[in-house]
């Protein structure tokens, strides 16, 4: 390499912001949102009012079962939470639909809990049980009838959280009005700062959220040499056609990486 190229490389990579220099442990792209796994009492209920929801009834091997929406999978655990998934970590999820008052509208008729919003562009709606909030928006560009939004956090130090998920999952930071996000494809992680200690969410409604990762084996390698623990190391499971591990983030949110589980 001759002086000149030398020189005119260093002059670039001086004009770089030093943050975007530091390795992700993900690649922007290469983790996406895949699940959202419940602890419910109620297995069948629990599938009625996904469905009702528009979610599309699925199986994951031949025991686990939910509903997906597109990508996004709500994978359904027979089990008795410890507590709602307000006041976990995991506060509650979000859905995109093209207008709100009419889908709640239908929901209501169909007999489920509804809450109205702050404003015409948003309203609640809770599961069996009152134990998951599940937050509805309006994107009135919307192509389908219903689509996965948001995973909102609640933490003591949202910039952290968000920086956090930046550096691990190589989710983009942003804002949606007052709140810090990062976006990974299929969802937005919402980040909210709370003075009110929150709860792991490991045995809550929510029990845990789950990314699909490319070449997950690597990831894992990548986790472990950056100091992140895996709380189930990887592991191939044939009988589900699928590869994964968890970790627990900084704050108490559980995650499972995948790998193939759509």
């Amino acid at each position: 390499m001759n002086k000149f190229v030398s020189v005119l490389i260093f002059a670039v990579l001086a004009l770089v912001p030093l943050g975007t220099l530091r390795a992700q442990l993900a690649a922007a792209g290469d983790a996406s949102m895949g699940h959202v796994h419940l602890a419910v009492q109620d297995i069948e209920a629990n599938k009625a009012f996904w469905a009702a929801m528009g979610g599309t009834p699925m199986k994951l091997g031949t025991t686990i079962e939910g509903v997906k929406f597109g990508e996004v999978q709500i994978l359904l655990r027979k089990a008795d939470p410890s507590g709602p998934a307000i006041g976990s970590v995991v506060n509650h999820i979000g859905f995109h639909v093209p207008n709100v008052q009419q889908a709640m509208d239908r929901w209501k008729a169909a007999g489920l809990k509804t809450e109205a919003g702050r404003n015409a562009q948003q309203g609640f709606v809770y599961t069996p049980g009152d134990l998951v909030r599940v937050e509805i928006l309006e994107d009135a560009a919307l192509a389908v009838p219903i689509a996965f939004h948001h995973v909102h956090l609640f933490v003591a130090d949202a910039t952290a959280m968000q920086a956090w998920y930046a550096k691990t999952f190589g989710a983009k930071p942003g804002k949606r009005g007052q709140f810090d996000t990062a976006n990974v494809t299929g969802a937005e992680l919402t980040f909210t700062k709370t003075d009110m200690p929150a709860v792991p969410s490991k045995g809550r409604a929510v029990d845990h959220i789950g990314f699909q990762i490319k070449n997950l084996e690597e990831f894992c390698k990548k986790l472990e040499a950056a100091g992140v623990k895996l709380d189930t190391p990887y592991a191939k499971r044939p009988e589900l056609g699928i590869s994964l591990a968890f970790i627990t983030d900084p704050w108490g949110t559980s995650i499972e990486l995948n790998e193939n589980l759509r």
